[in-house]
């Protein structure tokens, strides 16, 4: 089966075998769906022509006409009043039909990527916390053995990126725009205690981890970032090396056009350790596009 996560800021897309569990076909090209959001409220046409090139880019690796294909989408179509019809015009020109799925859903299928890759790894723990940190909004996934608490939050990098400009204000800003996720944080504890274990998947962590590793963005290696254990003081570290090279080396570094959007990111990624309070995360690169795949699969 074929599964697709077009979120806020990337398309990702994994071919994947349900009987074996064979990860036959890995796909992921920044998309910036919601690029000019903030101001406008729509997807803009220039975001859709690039949504409908890269999934036809896709197509042009692996046939998707010989499986099932389960596309969903997340917080920019969620906010933005024309996703109907861009959604339309996407299915018109490549096939695809995504679903919009809600911040509880985008939630559940994103721990069930999490708790498989934490299986695989022989990580034990009996409660972690999972944050999700996407373009257009960040989910929090609370878990305690059988009980679990998520609730999903629109504070992405795209958004906060365009909102604010500038790193400084984004840092300003951040205490006061991430309150409600602090709110929800000392709720959870509150009732069932503090989690052992602080879990990040998405872009900004995995990107960190790669750099870490010292991986390029062309040469990421998703296997090896799983696991991979960041302290709170190398996000600093990572920042300040980021913001040092120049528009090529960031370029060989993270990708095009994303250098602004992964330091905007550090800053959530490092408000996120001190209100869930802790002072080392494990990395992990499977997220939504994983869930997706393995509820299928079920």
């Amino acid at each position: 089966m074929i599964a697709i996560d077009l979120g806020s800021n990337t398309l990702r897309v994994l071919a994947y075998e349900c009987l074996s569990g064979t990860r036959i076909f890995e796909f992921e090209k920044v998309v910036r769906t919601a690029d000019g959001l903030v101001q406008s409220g729509i997807i803009s046409k220039e975001a859709t022509a690039r949504v409908i090139a890269t999934i036809k880019e896709a197509q042009a690796k692996i046939d998707f006409s010989s499986s099932e294909v389960k596309a969903v989408t997340t917080e920019a179509m969620r906010r933005a009043s024309n996703s109907v019809q861009v959604l339309d015009e996407i299915k018109k020109e490549t096939g695809v039909a995504f679903e919009i799925i809600s911040g509880e859903e985008e939630a559940r299928l994103t721990l069930k990527a999490v708790k498989h890759r934490l299986a695989a790894l022989a990580y034990a723990s009996d409660s972690f916390v999972v944050a999700d940190i996407g373009g257009g909004s960040t989910e929090l996934i609370f878990h305690y053995g059988a009980e679990t608490f998520f609730q999903s939050f629109p504070v992405g990098i795209v958004t906060i990126a365009q909102t604010y400009g500038t790193l400084e204000a984004i840092a300003d800003a951040l205490p006061i725009a991430m309150q409600e996720m602090n709110l929800f944080c000392q709720k959870v504890y509150q009732a069932k205690g503090k989690v052992h274990a602080y879990v990040a998947t998405a872009g900004t962590p995995t990107t960190v981890a790669a750099m870490k590793l010292g991986q390029s963005y062309e040469r990421y290696d998703a296997s090896k970032i799983n696991g991979t254990s960041l302290e709170i003081h190398e996000l600093d570290i990572y920042l300040e090396k980021l913001l040092s090279l120049n528009p090529e080396e960031r370029q060989i570094a993270v990708g095009t056009g994303r250098s602004d959007l992964v330091a905007a990111g550090i800053l959530i990624y490092k408000q996120l350790y001190r209100l869930l309070g802790f002072e080392t995360c494990i990395v992990i690169d499977d997220g939504l596009r994983e869930g997706v795949a393995l509820d299928a699969c079920k």
